[in-house]
This record gives structure tokens, sequence and C-alpha cells, in this order.
């Protein structure tokens, strides 16, 4: 009987470790730029503090915490990587180029730059979620040709969820931006957030348990 009554007491012991195990929080960085920030929003009205709210909203334990650097490129992103994304975090969701693109970078030094980071955190074990910018159509074609496949190529190297145009829910609806025509406002964000919430989802159950 005691024996039975020692392997009850070691069962639920193992039961609640695990419960709170699995109820443990996820932790995600947004690794951004303006469009990621909340550019001229309170902070509540960023992205990563409004996709929180919406994941939150659907029973998922997580934090996002907002690592977005308005007037940040790649390589701005690739220089601050180690120290902006800090031990503990399970998964980047990665949005950076459109500067790459609205100043004219090369975009072969874009690519290379995302590569670096996303080498950097696979190294570090840390999931990524890659969110695609296209070229300005005023660029012309072959920037364009040469700047659009990087992000679905990336993705395809390393595996990673990709959602293709971060930008989409919002970037042809002036009603949804601010009034300098490229950031959203906080009703543009909603849309984002939106649009976004079931990639999020996705990423969320991917990652692997620690």
């Amino acid at each position: 009987m005691r024996f039975k009554a020692s392997m009850g007491i070691l069962l639920a012991a193992t039961l609640l470790w695990a419960s709170q195990a699995a109820a443990r929080t996820i932790q995600l960085v947004a690794f951004g730029d303006s469009l990621m920030a909340g550019y001229q929003l309170p902070a509540a009205d960023a992205f990563p503090a409004k996709l929180e709210a919406a994941l939150k909203a659907k029973g998922y334990d997580v934090t996002i915490a907002n690592a977005a650097v308005s007037g940040d490129t790649t390589g701005d992103g690739l220089a601050r990587a180690d120290w902006s994304i800090p031990d503990g975090t399970d998964g980047v969701i990665l949005e950076l180029g459109a500067n790459d693109a609205l100043r004219g970078l090369a975009p072969e030094d874009t690519k290379k730059n995302l590569d670096a980071i996303m080498t950097r955190l696979k190294e570090r074990k840390i999931a990524v979620l890659l969110a695609g910018i296209q070229a300005p159509p005023n660029l012309g074609p072959d920037y364009a040709a040469r700047f659009n496949p990087i992000f679905p190529d990336l993705a395809k190297a390393y595996g990673a969820p990709l959602y293709p145009l971060f930008v989409e829910a919002y970037v042809l609806k002036p009603e949804l931006k601010l009034d300098d025509g490229m950031h959203p406002n906080a009703k543009g964000v909603d849309a984002a957030v939106a649009a976004f919430l079931p990639t999020a989802e996705a990423f969320l159950k991917s990652i692997p348990a620690k």
C-alpha cells in the first residue's frame, strides 16, 4: 500500500511538472525597422504589442519584445543582432530590407546581411519567421528581379516559414496609413496583425519545447 501511495505521489508530481513545463511562456523578439516598430504610434499600438495581445486572446502564453528600430537597414540589423536578441529567446520575427530598397542598396548585400543574421540565429537555436518585403516599383524591373527573390530564397534555404509581404494588409489602402503614405496607422497595424496571425500561430506551434 505504501508503495502504491508513493507511486501515486510520484505520478502526481510528474504530471504537475509536465503541466508547468507545457505552460512555459514562449519568448519572441520582433526584429525589424519602422514598419514593425510602431513609427509615430503609441507603444501599445505597435505591431509587436498588438500581435502579442491577439495571440494571448487566442490562448497562447507568449511575449513579444519590440526590438525594431526605425531607419534600420539589414546591415544595421546585422550589427546589433547579437545584443538586441537576448539569450532565452525562442523565436524571432525578422522583418528587414525595406530601407535597403528605399536607398537602392545592392540586393546582393541585403541578402548577405539577412543570411548572416539567420545563420547566427540558427547557431543559437532560435527559430525564425521571415517577413518579406518587395522593392518599390520606381526602382525598376531589374532591381526588383534581384531584390524580391531574397526572402523566398532564404526561407527555403533555412527551412523557415515565410510571410511573403509584410505590408500587404495596408500598403494599397490610404485610410490605413499615416500621412507619409508609407507607414501603417493604428488601424493599419490592426489589419496587419489580423492578416499575420495565422502565420504567427503556425510559427508558435513549430517551436520545440525546451
